[in-house]
């Protein structure tokens, strides 16, 4: 079994490699849903909506979020009424918001309607919200403090960035089967997702965290930055307002207590060598492993480099759950 943390449109096109590779029944999904907003009425989750399109067939490749081919003609109408129309959902996306809001009203929480709909859409893989409480992240900008959509879209993450919360996260629990998928996969995989307001609001949900520590799995994560800056998106910034280094180096001591393997794009060779006198060793609950780090093209602008991208990290993960056997066998 294969579990992978995930959020945004990185963590989307990496699942989408992956699935070409792994059967999708051994396949299981964590999505970030601190992103979720109530828009127009419904409950929104741009996170889970794209692992979702992108399991069923039906993610845009043009634009990366909601489905193909689709129309906006009820966005028009709603900004031709004056309601905001900043957030852009299409018309087939909106059947996917109505219906789970239907559900949610119904009584059923947010991983039973997300179960619901992946059986619907005849989605082999397991999709989990990362928690069926309400998580919001917030970004605190000197233009006051947001929602992180409002911040990304709307905005279009120009604000400068003082702080990020995950507003919620302390009285929420991991959803149901979140947990118990960590702890009896073989491998988990961090998706090239940004750290701070993708992967840190799974990371926030108590209980997370510990199980990962505690996993005898293969932790792997695939760094969205590059070179010193963000692949897309604000991930420097965010890391960088969290203290963070931009750099594979920020991206290793973001996950520092779980991580066995780091995969980097070839163009930080280099820093990969400076990373690895820096850590020679560190611990994971009682052991000392040597930090693993993985060099390969990163950059996902094709397909076919998806799929390339989800093969090499399977290898490397191979080749250190070997490394890692054959040194506490010694």
């Amino acid at each position: 079994m294969i579990t992978v943390l995930t959020g945004g449109t990185g963590g989307a096109k990496f699942v989408d490699g992956l699935r070409q590779i792994v059967p999708q029944q051994d396949l299981t999904v964590i999505v970030n849903t601190g992103d979720d907003l109530l828009w127009w009425g419904l409950h929104v989750c741009p996170d889970l909506d794209s692992i979702t399109y992108v399991l069923a067939d039906k993610l845009s490749e043009e634009r990366g979020w909601g489905v193909e081919r689709d129309t906006f003609f009820c966005l028009q109408n709603m900004r031709q009424m004056g309601e905001p129309a900043w957030f852009q959902i299409g018309d087939r996306d909106l059947a996917l918001h109505v219906f789970r809001s239907k559900l949610l009203n119904e009584g059923k929480t947010l991983s039973e309607a997300t179960a619901e709909i992946t059986a619907r859409l005849g989605i082999a893989s397991r999709i989990l919200p990362m928690s069926d409480s309400r998580v919001e992240t917030r970004v605190l900008t000197p233009n006051g403090e947001m929602g992180f959509e409002e911040y990304f879209v709307r905005r279009q993450y120009k604000d400068p960035v003082t702080s990020v919360r995950f507003a919620g996260a302390l009285n929420a629990a991991p959803a149901s089967g979140v947990v118990d998928a960590i702890a009896s996969s073989e491998l988990v995989l961090l998706a090239p997702s940004n750290p701070v307001t993708s992967i840190g609001p799974i990371l926030a949900v108590p209980g997370i965290r510990d199980v990962l520590r505690g996993s005898e799995a293969t932790i792997a994560a695939i760094s969205p930055i590059v070179g010193g800056a963000a692949v897309s998106g604000p991930a420097g910034t965010l890391l960088a307002a969290q203290g963070f280094e931009v750099s594979i180096a920020g991206v290793a001591d973001y996950y520092k207590e779980f991580l066995d393997l780091l995969v980097v794009d070839l163009r930080d060779a280099h820093a990969s060598d400076e990373l690895r006198e820096k850590q020679k060793t560190r611990g994971r609950g009682s052991r000392k492993v040597a930090p693993n780090i993985h060099c390969t093209p990163t950059i996902m602008r094709k397909k076919e480099d998806r799929t390339a991208l989800a093969r090499s990290v399977m290898e490397a993960c191979r080749q250190c759950s070997e490394t890692q056997n054959a040194a506490e066998g010694a």
